[in-house]
């Protein structure tokens, strides 16, 4: 008979199952000896395996028999050993083969161990597809899992308590690393991290431009793109329809930044998964440009007549005009045009207009004379 039927043990120790026997009567006179004892979990009853003899306890099994009993010593128990086991006897009486039965159970129980994770697709994955991570851990009992995204406190909401970690969209956000701990009665693991990276087109991009204030001509100016992408976006920087740079920088740099240089600028950020574009006004202010003067009537002018002066130069931010008669200190009038309404002789001399602005200035000279009249230039 058996000490007990059912033994529970923990990988990795021992365990002592306990047999004790009485010797059957013979009907004649003669002793009953024992001829021979073994434990044993495989084969047919008629014909079982020594455990000394089997190769999966070879090392590991030990008997201590006496002539009342049995006793079997299983070091470094395993998961697979796991089993029922009987012992049997042996006597020199004929058919003298005498088996325990039902046997005693012994079962191997380990903390969780052995932790993988498994990700479907096992591709690249892609933002807005369906990802799921499954975990698995060799555990006996069956663990139960917990799943946890590094860098987030594990002590809020867990992300899930089940096998799978499914992300029906999954975003850039999700990208990261996850984790999951396997735990039963006998302890809890912690597995390693698995890195999910997670493939999308550029966001929106952003432009800048450096200095970021008033851009003045013949400064350093440099326009730079960025954007949100995976893999890492290239940029190309375009003015009306000419390309101006291509590459993974997004910069594109003026030394010394000129008045024509002045309007919209593209710049598109793209990768295989999809591109995006936007734009950039450049406002580069400078000084007026040497200013052009015209004259009406442009014929002859005849005194008692009415004659207009027109000023215009090229400026940014717009210029003010203001005119002045030569050896004059005080304007003779302000504005684009300036008009003399009845000329007389007195009128003759050189005019000149100034075309201003917050960045400098320039002058052009006209020299008027009744009946006639010349337009020179003064820088």
């Amino acid at each position: 008979m058996y000490s007990s039927t059912q033994i529970c043990a923990f990988k990795g120790s021992s365990a002592k199952i306990n047999c004790t026997y009485i010797y059957p009567s013979r009907i004649n006179d003669n002793d009953t000896e024992i001829e021979e004892t073994f434990w044993f979990t495989k084969g047919p009853n008629n014909d079982p395996v020594n455990l000394r003899t089997d190769s999966e306890y070879s090392g590991r099994v030990q008997y201590h028999c006496d002539k009342n009993g049995c006793t079997l010593t299983i070091t470094d128990l395993r998961e697979s050993d796991s089993a029922e086991y009987k012992f049997r006897f042996i006597t020199n009486d004929p058919g003298g083969k005498y088996t325990g039965s039902p046997g005693v159970t012994l079962t191997v129980t380990d903390a969780p161990k052995s932790s993988s994770v498994s990700v479907s697709p096992s591709g690249e994955i892609v933002e807005g597809s369906s990802v799921i991570l499954t975990c698995s851990s060799d555990a006996n009992p069956a663990a139960k899992y917990t799943w946890y995204k590094k860098n987030v406190n594990p002590d809020l909401q867990p992300l899930s308590k089940e096998p799978q970690l499914v992300f029906s969209s999954i975003q850039s956000s999700d990208s990261g690393e996850y984790y999951f701990t396997a735990e039963n009665q006998l302890g809890k693991r912690t597995s390693e991290y698995i890195f999910i990276d997670v493939k999308y087109a550029p966001k929106t991009s952003s432009v800048s431009v450096s200095p970021s204030d008033e851009i003045v001509e013949g400064s350093s100016v440099t326009l730079t793109c960025s954007s949100d992408a995976n893999p890492a976006a290239k940029y190309t920087w375009y003015k009306e329809n000419q390309t101006l740079l291509q590459g993974p920088e997004g910069i594109y740099h003026f030394t010394s930044i000129s008045s024509e240089d002045r309007g919209i600028y593209h710049c598109k950020s793209e990768n295989q998964y999809g591109e995006n574009s936007t734009s950039l006004f450049i406002n580069v202010q400078y000084a007026p440009k040497l200013p052009s003067v015209s004259v009406s009537p442009s014929g002859e002018i005849v005194e008692g007549s009415s004659v207009t002066l027109t000023c215009s130069s090229d400026a940014n931010p717009a210029a003010n005009y203001t005119w002045y008669k030569e050896n004059e200190d005080s304007p003779k009038a302000s504005g684009e045009i300036f008009t003399i309404t009845d000329v007389r002789p007195e009128h003759s001399g050189n005019y000149y207009c100034e075309a201003q602005n917050r960045r400098g200035h320039h002058n052009s000279t006209l020299y008027l004379t009744p009946y006639l009249l010349s337009v020179g230039l003064n820088f």
